[in-house]
């Protein structure tokens, strides 16, 4: 069986593909460097993370963009012998402006070097690309509209319906008319348009309603390309948005796959939200379910109705490989661990280094933790709502201004750090910073008061979160008992929905390692390994 999510943590905007016996899922990685994020599976069943591609500065620089911003909707195709990966590249959050870039790279393989972009066009974000039968390509991707009106018939006036028009391989510019083609159901936000062929008919999935609770995989279909499309009997192909039992929320936002033997399957995204304020720590998750086509050439989830279920049939007999409760990462082979990331730059030497202390990852200080430019910040996914994460720091702080920790981060306006500073009176300092959701100030609270002070050498740092609750704990290194640091903190605030509520921000929790010298001296910290351990 398959078990959903399959991608959990934060991992949305599933984009599937099939190269013969591979599937690939490529899903958005945000503010999160490198950009996107590629599993494969030969099963459906096991996934394994092997490829971000977007690495170099030329293909990726996210430095000012604001959080929730940067690479948002890949979508992934092949076609020609080659790799095709669409992504946006979004430079504005709030107001009534996007400024949504859209490229196209290219690779022979998923593992090896992708291109550097070729620009498409920034009128909207989610774009895809589909390969027609006849060999023309054609790119699609929803209109923003920054006015109060649309001419459109859409129903939300910024989401003005799916733009269509053809790509050119060989010149890499669009060519052609541009027909906006599908404007949405009543559910409006229309968004995430993505083509397929089938029996002579052209397939449009889109998402709409926005990617909260109300959100749903719309389908309809046309005999030819640009319309008119015919809505699906059932208007939505997936959708949790009337169903607030089912563990799966906010279903929406996939793309179609078929398995060699014909078989049909469609990602979603999607939450699972903790009780009693509905919140995701996990973000948007990857799920998958089994579908159907039937004899009206509609296809239908194959346990009837649109409301995704957590077990799903394998195409084949497969098993499901347990992974690891606990996950150990060793800082001394030279590349950072596969499961970490990093935020905006694309040049982390400027951030860390594993080379300047043989066994360590070492943090060099930058701008304040939330900083939109340069902060030196290295975390891995939640993907369990109760999890404990532990490290080793060594850090000699001069002054206050000078932190290095442990943080459970979402964004700027979201987070809460274990950090180690040095004190006017206390010296060396054991501190906790909060931002728990003030939006739009981002000011900071102080739950361990001025902190605790712990002498010189090694600390032991950890991390533990319970659903909504989050602790934190220190001890000199090898020492044998833990000690409590500041109250229980809220966990759930790090979650989509914390702050400014749902629709405010769409990304996911991460826990890991932060520095920040605000002296400009670039002071940090060394890292002794780190562990992740999943308590449920």
């Amino acid at each position: 069986m398959i078990r959903n999510p399959i991608l959990p943590g934060f991992n949305p905007d599933p984009s599937i593909c099939r190269v013969g016996e591979d599937y690939y899922i490529a899903t958005s990685t945000f503010e999160w460097y490198p950009g996107v994020q590629i599993h494969h599976s030969r099963d459906l069943v096991n996934w394994t993370l092997v490829r971000r591609p977007l690495e170099r500065k030329s293909q990726l620089d996210m430095r000012g963009n604001p959080d929730s911003c940067g690479v948002w909707a890949p979508c992934l195709s092949y076609a020609d012998g080659l790799l095709w990966l669409v992504y946006t590249d979004v430079k504005r959050f709030d107001g009534s402006f996007k400024d949504a870039h859209n490229y196209i790279v290219t690779a022979s393989c998923v593992e090896g070097e992708w291109s550097d972009p070729a620009y498409v066009n920034s009128s909207g974000f989610d774009p895809s690309l589909f390969h027609d039968e006849d060999g023309r390509k054609w790119f699609v991707n929803m209109q923003w509209n920054h006015r109060p009106e649309n001419h459109t018939g859409a129903a939300h006036n910024a989401f003005d319906g799916i733009l269509l028009q053809e790509w050119d391989a060989g010149t890499k510019r669009l060519v052609g008319p541009v027909k906006n083609i599908f404007p949405g159901t009543r559910q409006g936000l229309v968004e995430a348009p993505h083509l397929f062929r089938r029996n002579g008919w052209y397939y449009l999935t889109t998402a709409e309603g926005g990617t909260g609770y109300d959100h749903t995989v719309t389908m309809a279909r046309s005999r030819t390309i640009d319309g008119r499309y015919e809505m699906h009997p059932d208007l939505y192909l997936i959708t949790a948005k009337d169903h607030p039992e089912a563990p799966l929320q906010r279903a929406g936002h996939g793309q179609y796959v078929e398995t060699p033997d014909g078989q049909a399957y469609h990602t979603h995204l999607c939450g699972r939200p903790l009780a009693p304020q509905r919140r995701c720590t996990l973000g948007r998750e990857t799920a998958l379910q089994k579908c159907i086509w039937r004899d009206d050439d509609w296809l239908y989830l194959e346990h009837g109705g649109p409301v995704p279920v957590v077990e799903v049939p394998a195409p084949h007999e497969a098993v499901a490989i347990e992974k690891p409760a606990s996950v150990s990462y060793d800082f001394s082979k030279g590349a950072l661990p596969a499961d970490f990331q990093w935020l905006r730059t694309p040049e982390p030497e400027r951030i860390f280094s594993l080379s300047a202390r043989s066994g360590y990852l070492r943090l060099f200080g930058r701008e304040s933790i939330g900083s939109w430019f340069e902060q030196a910040l290295v975390a891995r996914r939640q993907e369990h709502h109760d999890f404990r994460a532990e490290t080793v720091i060594e850090a000699e702080p001069e002054v206050y201004q000078q932190v290095a920790g442990l943080t459970y981060y979402y964004n700027r306006y979201k987070f809460h750090a274990l950090g180690l500073t040095r004190h006017e009176v206390l010296g060396r300092t054991l501190t906790i910073l909060s931002c728990p959701g003030d939006y739009p100030n981002g000011n900071l609270t102080f739950p361990a008061g001025s902190g605790v002070a712990v002498g010189e050498g090694p600390l032991e740092l950890a991390a533990e979160v319970h659903g909504n609750d989050l602790q934190f704990f220190w001890r000199p290194a090898g020492a044998d008992a833990w000690q409590v640091i500041g109250p229980v903190l809220d966990a759930g605030v790090i979650s989509d929905e914390g702050g400014r509520g749902e629709h405010g921000s769409f990304t996911g929790a991460f826990i890991g390692l932060f520095a920040f010298d605000i002296t400009g001296r670039g002071r940090g910290g060394d890292f002794a390994g780190f562990r992740y351990t999943a308590l449920s």
